[in-house]
């Protein structure tokens, strides 16, 4: 009777088991076990548990002749934990492709010091122009009569070379036009003035190039990223050319009309300021984004909460406007390097009124004078670039468009109900600063066309130029969706659901196996069979 008795709490146990084990593989996975093969591991299967549950269960009387058959519930249940198993390792083995291979070569997003870098880079960037400005201002440009890459770096050290450097001016039409008592030590001022300007440009090009060299040699930057930087690096090896190029201009006769004031093309003035900004703007651009990146990387579920506000309908058109607003903010900073470049600020003194009224004489406007052509065909773009009074007229206006267009966007900031709402604060914040800047531009514009042109005041309106632009980049930069960087936080949230939902997993088959033995022991009665289930729990546990 006592191995009868043992026997069927065997069973009983084997059963329980069977129905925990069964549930405990089967939570949280609604399809079959039939799916997925899975790598081979040491499973329950081959566990000295089973081992010895097989051993002490696998034989049993029949009930009609006495005679021995076998129990299959602990093989199939092993086998199907077995199969289980294997499917759920298959599923997860990486597949690896080439494609997958060559991205990973480099990481998703730069790191975060490459952003920095590049914020650097833009300050210095944003120093030389205003610098170059002064350069301009002072009439510094063409003291160097030279164009050494190399062996220019250093100023001349004996007084034999600043003789020949000397010499070198006086042959110059600047020298002969306008300075031709200078002396030496005037000279000296003029030229250190340039060499300082060519020094700051030899360094903007190092200080970046070097640590490009670094960041992707050490795989510090994205793959797309990598295609900028080798863009905005030769960008800057472009500008150094077009400095000389706008140079060489005030130093040829044939490029001026006799007898008129030596200076350089305003066309090339233009272009080299241009790429200027072009090679700020990106610096600053780049790096805003790699330090947003990091930034929503580092709480993906805020971010993703941003990411689902920009992407409403109303924020759709507020960013076309700021971008609208970056092209016509540089279109006003380039008719400044024409006024600049035609003197233009030296006339019409005055705001806003031109002579007796807002605008010259027509006649004044499209004048003949400045065709080069017996037909006259080429008056109507001759005079918006060339004819300082239409130069002038064409930066107040664009300029008067700048002003008038920020605070249309500003009112539409506060007057759109459904605007307001979907704004985000950087934004806003963003915004007021826009309108802060325009402001103290428009202040300085006018003063400088009032005082004649002083330095102080012409080199802080051409920095307030680069300012403004900086503040509408930045207030873009708040708007704007990051395509890239909202993939990677998608993953990023999906990894981490899938982690979560690891983590709330049913109870472990070795809790299950505890529980149920000590179920088993409570419901037995006979002493048997609570010295098998201690025995079983033993040998599960080992």
């Amino acid at each position: 009777m006592a191995s009868i008795s043992s026997t069927v709490h065997l069973s009983y146990i084997s059963f329980k088991l069977t129905q925990r084990l069964f549930v405990c593989s089967c939570r949280g996975r609604r399809a079959t076990l039939s799916a997925q093969p899975l790598a081979p591991q040491k499973t329950l299967s081959n566990s000295p548990s089973l081992g010895f549950f097989r051993n002490n269960t696998s034989a049993r009387p029949s009930k009609a002749d006495g005679s021995i058959e076998r129990s299959n519930t602990l093989s199939s249940l092993s086998a199907a934990i077995d199969t289980h198993n294997k499917e759920k390792n298959k599923s997860f083995r990486p597949e690896f492709n080439s494609r997958e291979t060559n991205e990973s070569f480099f990481p998703k997003i730069s790191d975060i010091a490459v952003g920095y870098w590049l914020l650097g880079s833009a300050a210095s960037v944003f120093g030389i122009v205003v610098f170059g400005g002064l350069t301009r201002l002072t009439e510094s440009g063409l003291s160097i009569t030279e164009w050494k890459p190399v062996t220019g770096s250093l100023p001349p050290m004996k007084d034999a070379d600043w003789d020949s450097e000397f010499a070198k001016y006086k042959a110059s039409p600047e020298s002969k036009l306008l300075n031709p008592n200078m002396n030496l030590s005037d000279f000296k001022s003029i030229y250190y003035m340039e060499w300082a300007h060519r020094i700051w440009g030899r360094i903007v090009g190092i200080s970046f190039v070097l640590p490009a060299i670094y960041f992707v040699a050490r795989r510090k930057v994205s793959a797309s990223m990598i295609v900028k930087v080798v863009g905005i690096a030769g960008l800057i090896g472009f500008q150094g050319v077009l400095g000389w190029w706008m140079v060489k201009s005030g130093l040829n006769d044939d490029l001026f009309a006799p007898g008129s004031h030596p200076r350089v093309s305003q066309y090339r003035l233009t272009a080299h300021l241009g790429t200027a900004f072009v090679c700020y703007t990106a610096m600053l651009w780049n790096g805003l984004s790699i330090l947003r990146g990091h930034k929503f990387l580092a709480d993906p579920v805020k971010a993703a909460a941003i990411f689902a506000g920009l992407k409403r309908p109303e924020l759709k058109i507020f960013r076309r406007l700021i971008g609208a607003l970056a092209v016509l903010v540089f279109c006003t900073a380039m008719s400044g390097g024409l006024v600049a470049g035609l003197d233009a600020g030296l006339i019409y003194n005055e705001f806003p009124y031109m002579g007796p009224g807002l605008t010259p004489p027509k006649s004044e406007l499209f004048s003949d004078f400045y065709s080069h052509t017996s037909d006259k065909s080429d008056v109507w773009w001759r005079n918006p670039l060339e004819n300082p009074s239409l130069v002038q007229l064409n930066h107040r206006i664009l300029a008067t468009t700048t002003f008038t267009s920020v605070m249309g966007i500003w009112a539409y900031t506060k007057l759109s109900p459904s605007l307001k709402k979907t704004l985000p604060i950087a934004s806003r914040k963003g915004m007021h600063g826009v309108v802060g800047f325009v402001f103290l531009q428009v202040v300085l514009g006018i003063s400088t066309l009032i005082y004649l042109v002083p330095l102080p005041l012409a080199s802080a309106h051409q920095a307030g130029s680069l300012a403004l632009l900086s503040s509408v980049v930045i207030l873009g930069s708040r708007t704007w969706i990051p395509v890239r960087v909202s993939r990677l936080v998608t993953k990023k949230l999906q990894s981490k659901g899938q982690k979560d939902r690891k983590r709330v997993k049913p109870t472990s088959r070795h809790s299950v196996w505890a529980r149920t033995l000590e179920e088993a022991i409570e419901l037995s009665t006979n002493s048997t069979a609570r010295r098998n289930v201690r025995a079983f729990r033993t040998s599960a546990h080992s």
